[in-house]
């Protein structure tokens, strides 16, 4: 038996496995896991890396057809502005890649992060010309339709309906507080 993963595309980190398997030619089998429709994965499968981070507060409520607060909206866009300046200074510098002069894995687990948001509508790169131009390199040297294809369920996703009824039932109490 082949290598089997099992992911779901609306998550960051699946999404970055996703590219840096197919980019490397590595052979796999996709097992999809639809964790907002409550789906289990199958016996054995590891959920590990599943996780909506600093964009979790808008993701959810998107999912769940929910409003986001002015407040915590607000609260959410500065964490992210730090958020930014602080790839661009830090770890992007003058760099083609985080990492140097070649894509690599950190690359790909931070754009899978940055399309998060820009998946709720922010424009995350608006604004951001030495970002712009790493998104640019990170879609090149990974190929556009390769790019596409692995965003394009979170770039949909504020195009979804909302989650069924009994999932946001269940789902509501936590990101609730979340939110809050």
């Amino acid at each position: 038996m082949g290598l089997e993963l099992y992911l779901d595309l609306l998550s960051q980190p699946c999404r970055a496995v996703y590219i840096f398997a197919k980019k490397n030619g590595i052979p796999f089998e996709l097992r999809v896991v639809d964790l907002i429709k409550g789906e289990p994965p199958e016996e054995g499968a590891s959920l590990e890396g599943w996780g909506l981070h600093l964009d979790g507060e808008m993701m959810f409520p998107v999912f769940l057809g929910e409003p986001v607060s002015p407040q915590t909206l607000a609260a959410t866009l500065v964490e992210l502005d730090v958020t930014l300046q602080l790839l661009e200074d830090k770890f992007l510098q003058n760099k083609a890649f985080l990492t140097g002069p070649h894509i690599s894995l950190a690359d790909l687990v931070a754009i899978t992060e940055l399309m998060h948001p820009v998946g709720a509508g922010c424009q995350v790169f608006e604004g951001r010309p030495k970002l712009a131009t790493w998104r640019q390199r990170v879609e090149a040297a990974v190929g556009e339709d390769l790019f596409q294809e692995a965003h394009e369920v979170i770039l949909k996703a504020k195009d979804f309906p909302p989650a069924d009824p009994t999932i946001k039932q269940k789902l509501m109490p936590w990101v609730l507080a979340m939110i809050q």
